[in-house]
């Protein structure tokens, strides 16, 4: 699939033009310039034809801010990358040294440009545009992406300069989502770049330098998969910028949308509140999960540390403590691949279908010889089981009195399906259900 990438300095609406031609509000917006720092990726269609289409962070040269550098070397990956670059500019600002500095870099990329003067949202306004044209990149459009004025001429010019391809379908259809999550500036950005092997996300000691969940197409040493790196989800109280709270709302939306969530800690500080709330969460939504614990090689360890360590964790993390835990050091690239087969591993019991023969053929043995509790003179009898057709495992365990089986019973139950298939790192639900 063609991709379109769109490049210009910071603030003059990049974002709000992406938002616009991929459908929804998936990249930040917000006044505050340097919003973006990461390639965000999104799909559109334009008259049958469809493309992808990657934000950058505003191109800057000069400035105070420590993630100037990164985002440099963002936006020129996303112009070696992309098939035609959508160049946008500010009618009002007037042309700028900072965009006859990208123009020169974009002539030398010998990509097709189309320059996309923003923000013309009035008649009066078309005259400001006209100076553009000493760029000497050719024609212009007149936009205001706020209000979408002027973007189907725009597009009609994207589509036109795209090299033709081939009708195909989607690749990535059916492929588990991974997440990435955590607090802030646990290695996340980190951990992501050294499983694809290039820079893919900016990465500073700055807590929250990622703002937008970003995802890629994951394909290295027999593992296929699609890979979401998230901002830090921080407690409410500490979400003071707007901006954080879109950021934190995206990392949400990101675990609601996966299948597995591979979870990072600090091991300096160990399993906070915060991360409890983040584990909650990927609970609540029966999501999958690899626990990782960055910064191994900062703790002060000796013989017995591993073993101490990782059983106060599942103390932490129980009742359901039946999880991989792998600890790494990102920047040092120490036990990289194994978060690679943990992850294997959970995508492999997430999505396991037990034949219903099996289930009863181990279970049924045990629950006779182990019933349920009589309650009230009555004594329930378990006959059946079967898995339920669910995105994650689910069994239901059909009986003649349903409402008297108690939790501690079905928290039984649910060791005794772990103790005999494969479910590690799946939360499992059970459901009783009248016979």
């Amino acid at each position: 699939m063609s991709l379109v990438a769109i490049v210009g300095r910071p603030n003059v609406g990049k974002s709000t033009l992406f938002n616009r031609l991929v459908g929804m509000r998936q990249a930040i917006v917000d006044d505050t310039s340097g919003v973006t720092r990461d390639r965000h990726y999104g799909r559109s269609d334009w008259n049958g034809r469809e493309f992808s289409v990657v934000d950058t962070g505003g191109y800057a040269v000069g400035s105070e801010d420590v993630f100037e550098a990164a985002i440099r070397r963002q936006v020129a990956i996303a112009i070696d990358e992309a098939d035609v670059i959508i160049f946008m500019v500010e009618a009002a600002t007037g042309v700028t040294d900072y965009d006859a500095g990208i123009a020169d870099v974009l002539r030398r990329s010998k990509k097709p440009v189309i320059l996309c003067v923003n923000k013309v949202d009035t008649g009066e306004k078309m005259y400001d545009a006209y100076q553009f044209y000493s760029l000497g990149l050719g024609d212009l459009y007149s936009i205001s992406a706020a209000n979408g004025s002027g973007t189907g001429d725009l597009m009609d010019a994207v589509v036109k300069a795209l090299p033709e391809e081939k009708d195909e379908a989607d690749p990535y259809a059916g492929l588990p989502r991974v997440a990435i999550v955590g607090k802030p500036n646990v290695g996340k950005s980190s951990l992501t770049n050294a499983l694809l092997g290039e820079e893919r996300n900016i990465v500073t000691p700055v807590a929250g330098t990622t703002r937008d969940s970003i995802e890629t197409h994951y394909n290295k040493f027999g593992h296929e998969f699609m890979l979401v790196d998230t901002a830090g989800i921080r407690k409410k109280a500490k979400v003071n910028e707007d901006l954080e709270f879109y950021s934190v709302l995206r990392s949400i939306r990101a675990i609601e949308h996966s299948d597995i969530c591979v979870m990072m800690i600090d091991a300096t500080t160990g399993m906070e509140a915060q991360d409890m709330n983040i584990w909650n969460l990927i609970l609540r939504n029966r999501k999958g999960c690899v626990l990782v614990v960055n910064k191994w090689d900062l703790f002060i360890k000796d013989s017995k540390t591993l073993n101490e360590y990782t059983k106060s964790l599942r103390e932490r993390l129980a009742p359901f403590d039946d999880v991989p835990i792998v600890f790494t050091s990102v920047t040092k690239m120490q036990r990289i691949q194994d978060v690679l087969d943990a992850v294997a591993t959970v995508c492999g019991n997430y999505s396991r279908r037990i034949p219903t023969a099996r289930l009863n053929e181990a279970l049924l043995p045990i629950l006779q010889e182990t019933p349920p509790p009589a309650w009230k003179g009555k004594y329930v009898k378990i006959k059946y089981i079967t898995q339920l057709p669910t995105k994650f495992p689910a069994f239901a365990f059909f009986c003649n009195l349903p409402q008297y089986v108690k939790e501690p019973y079905k928290r039984f139950l649910e060791n005794q399906l772990r103790d005999n298939f494969p479910l590690t790192g799946c939360p499992v639900q059970i459901y009783l259900r009248q016979k």
